[in-house]
């Protein structure tokens, strides 16, 4: 019978893609989704459509930052094909297993860097969050995830090239280390504190929240003093205006190889058709309702300073449930929104009674990505089911 360290260690492998010694030995270990430019490398974007391209001319803007601060980057992590999943479940490249739960879904799309994390094969990975793809995966696995503010870390060198959801952002075991993650990728990042409690809002939830996935969000409005119950105009709009963008900015992005007949995998090849079917119209009112949400979202940050909201519906489903749309569809639901709004947001790991991988996400103002952090540091200081993932500052 395998050793809990080494099942962790076997998880760990399965994480990474193309194994590397970069940077400094001795430096913080880190490992890069494979969707973000590494010089020298193909960035396969875990797809067969992507194994003939042409190697990385240059680093990313964001590998660039991490090999200068000294950071020891161990390997190109496994994704979701095109970071465009939610599943992390890879036919060409195979499928990360998660570490805690193996029978469970690695989550995606950023599910190496997940895995990655999860199994302490490095300190911090970095992921992209597009539609929930480091806050989705990072709680499937049991860890930090942090998209900040959109445009905040620089996106050069990673694909898609253009889009206006994604995000490159980190996931870690403990707040100091998203911190510190942070202080490297994101300009003028420092680490802030808080002088006074936060005012928290909740998300008013519905039954589609599982009451076990709801226990940490129903003990935080438990024990966290005054808080406000915010019901979101336009939330619901917001999730499926944030489907039909990314549906036709991914295939924007990968037009070319589709006409071309590229060999995209199954899952991947029919959303992309999909996409093609996508009206003018769908964006143009995605469009409106993005405006409408944002204004939402500021709104009710004028008169608390987070939000509150549970960070997975329902539990992340078995591998064996992973093909099963209605098992899998509804995992953004509480964090998709948050892309197409930009604000940041973090999301904070918990095991429910029952054994299962649970969370919250805490929103924040734009901008105000190192006082989000501060604020999931106070929820960790303060609510003894968060107190492992303070660290040692």
């Amino acid at each position: 019978m395998k050793t809990w360290d080494e099942r962790y260690r076997r998880a760990g492998e399965t994480a990474i893609a193309v194994p590397l010694a970069l940077g400094a030995k001795d430096g913080p270990r880190v490992a890069i989704k494979d969707c973000i430019d590494i010089a020298g490398l193909v960035t396969r974007c875990g797809s067969r459509a992507y194994a003939d391209a042409a190697p990385a001319a240059v680093d990313s803007a964001v590998v660039a930052r991490l090999i200068a601060a000294g950071c020891n980057i161990v390997g190109k992590a496994r994704l979701h094909e095109l970071a465009y999943g939610m599943t992390g479940v890879n036919a060409f490249e195979g499928t990360p297993v998660n570490p805690r739960w193996p029978d469970r879904i690695p989550g995606g799309s950023s599910s190496g860097s997940a895995v990655a994390v999860a199994s302490g094969l490095v300190d911090f990975a970095i992921g992209t969050d597009t539609g929930g793809s480091v806050r989705q995966p990072a709680i499937c696995c049991g860890v930090i995830g942090l998209k900040p503010t959109f445009g905040l870390v620089d996106r050069a060198g990673t694909l898609p090239a253009e889009s206006s959801l994604d995000c490159i952002g980190p996931i870690a075991r403990t707040i100091d280390m998203i911190d510190r993650a942070m202080a490297i990728i994101a300009n003028d990042y420092r680490a802030d504190a808080l002088q006074k409690p936060p005012r928290l809002a909740l998300l008013r939830t519905d039954e589609r929240l599982d009451p076990e996935m709801g226990e940490a969000f129903q003990a935080v409005a438990a024990h966290s003093g005054e808080i406000d119950h915010l019901l979101l105009p336009h939330f619901d709009e917001a999730f499926s205006a944030g489907m039909d963008v990314i549906a036709s900015e991914t295939l924007t992005a990968h037009r070319e190889r589709l006409d071309a007949g590229a060999p995209f995998g199954a899952d991947i090849l029919t959303r992309l058709q999909r996409a093609r079917a996508l009206p003018d119209a769908a964006l143009a009112a995605a469009s409106q309702v993005r405006a409408l949400f944002t204004t939402a979202v500021d709104a009710a940050l004028e008169t608390s300073d987070v939000i509150v909201t549970p960070a997975l519906p329902q539990a992340p489903p078995r591998l064996s449930e992973a093909a099963d749309p209605a098992r899998v569809l509804p995992l953004t639901l509480y964090l998709r929104p948050f892309n197409l709004s930009g604000h940041p947001a973090i999301v904070l790991p918990v095991v429910t009674t029952g054994g299962l991988p649970s969370g919250v996400q805490l929103i924040g103002r734009k901008g105000a990505d190192a006082w989000l952090v501060a604020a999931a540091r106070w929820l960790c200081d303060h609510h003894p089911m968060f107190s492992d993932l303070r660290g040692e500052r």
